[in-house]
């Protein structure tokens, strides 16, 4: 069985609308280069049109 990865280990990205770090996840695997926010609700703000680091 394959030993668990440390998350640190990771790759990482910077979400373009907060600015915050976040890392890759299982189920970004196969979009993991499409992949611009950290969340639902980064990707939310976006097409609203917010400025990028202002949260709701």
């Amino acid at each position: 069985m394959a030993r668990m990865r440390k998350k640190t280990d990771l790759p990482t990205k910077i979400c373009a609308q907060c600015g915050k770090p976040f890392a890759w996840r299982k189920k970004w695997e196969r979009v993991w280069e499409e992949v611009r926010y950290c969340s639902d609700r980064c990707r939310a703000e976006a097409k609203r049109g917010s400025a990028p680091g202002k949260a709701g």
